[in-house]
């Protein structure tokens, strides 16, 4: 169900009448009826993942009750290892299993080896890479006591499974979403408001803007044989703009839509168009990702505070992981790469210093 759908209009209407008219102003009986509509929402695309939403769901709020609870510091990392290496096992198998199994292939083809190995055909389930870092950070900043686990699974659930956060981000932090989710929330007049006019500019950078310019790229990219290198330029320029339409605008919608329910979501585009540099571009590009990456990854990997050739690996581990996180495919790996190329590149030619007073804020502590 795809937010610029009828069937998403009219799903998205019923809901908040019977969530504001109908449903009591209490807390577990608005989150309970959140989450069931969220199920609903997410069982319109394929019913029978509903069980791999709630087992993981189940498994970030068991492990992290018990990483809070643990006071041996080995116990503590085994419940934690164990809820990372579950979540990333299940995002790796749906997600990139016939990625790797092709490249396999093609790798032991060069070297002259035939293989036999078989393509699964599997679906991938929508929104699981959202859901699954929601998991991870979760589990991560209760082992670095950052949080304490929540008691309400209600809560937790609504936090993990919300249906704006389902499509397109932005990816939420426990610390942030969860205290809302234990208030009950009472309808205001101008968040509505405010709520129903970012859904409609969502609306107009989907449909005005990206399907449209979709429409000029893909002729330009069809014909690039024929076509000047002038008009394959503009469709680059066509494409730019579509995939900001299409990402921006549904963030809008999703925060637009969690407004109407009295929840506030994370801001997950800043005109990234409009800033200077590269740098300054992944601050303000799909925000909710790039902060995971430097929070879960980046620091840990030791940020800013290590050695020029650490952060120079560290910033490509970062940009290849965004590319795979972006799609299955070589395509996303070599864009990856290429961003972490200019952003080296425009980082070293101009003396940008990686210290603690001047950090680049996509990866620094």
């Amino acid at each position: 169900m795809l937010f610029h759908t009828l069937g998403f209009a009219i799903f998205l209407i019923s809901t908040f009448c019977v969530f504001w008219f109908l449903i009591p102003q209490k807390v577990n009986y608005q989150n309970s009826f959140l989450v069931l509509m969220s199920y609903v929402f997410y069982g319109f695309w394929d019913y029978r993942f509903l069980i791999l939403l709630l087992f993981s769901t189940l498994l970030d709020y068991y492990t992290g009750q018990k990483i809070f609870q643990t006071k041996d510091e080995n116990q503590r990392k085994m419940w934690l290892w164990l809820s990372i290496s579950i979540n990333i096992a299940l995002l790796g198998f749906f997600k990139y299993f016939n990625f790797f199994v092709e490249s396999t292939i093609e790798i032991l083809g060069l070297i002259g080896i035939e293989s036999n190995v078989t393509f699964l055909n599997i679906i991938l389930p929508v929104g699981i890479s959202f859901y699954t870092f929601h998991g991870i950070s979760y589990v991560i900043d209760i082992y670095n006591k950052k949080i304490e686990p929540t008691n309400n699974i209600l809560a937790y659930s609504l936090f993990v499974s919300f249906f704006p956060l389902l499509v397109a981000g932005p990816i939420e932090r426990a610390s942030h979403l969860l205290p809302q989710l234990k208030k009950s929330r009472v309808f205001g007049y101008s968040q509505g408001s405010k709520g129903v006019k970012q859904i409609i500019w969502g609306l107009f950078k989907k449909m005005v803007i990206a399907d449209n310019c979709q429409v000029l790229s893909d002729f330009c990219f069809s014909n690039y044989e024929t076509l000047p290198s002038s008009a394959l330029m503009l469709g680059a320029i066509f494409f730019s703009f579509q995939i900001y339409g299409d990402f921006s605008g549904y963030s809008d919608i999703a925060i637009g839509v969690g407004n109407l329910f009295g929840i506030k979501l994370l801001k997950n585009f800043s005109y990234p168009y409009f800033t200077k540099n590269i740098i300054d571009f992944w601050k303000a590009w799909h925000i909710s990702l790039t902060s995971w990456f430097k929070d879960y990854i980046y620091i840990p990997l030791g940020g800013s505070y290590v050695n020029i050739q650490i952060k120079v690996r560290n910033i490509f581990i970062i940009f290849l992981l965004s590319g795979l996180w972006h799609g299955a495919n070589w395509s996303f790996v070599f864009w990856g790469l290429l961003n972490a190329l200019f952003y080296l590149a425009y980082m070293l030619l101009k003396t940008r210093k990686f210290s603690e007073n001047t950090p680049p804020n996509f990866y620094s502590n």
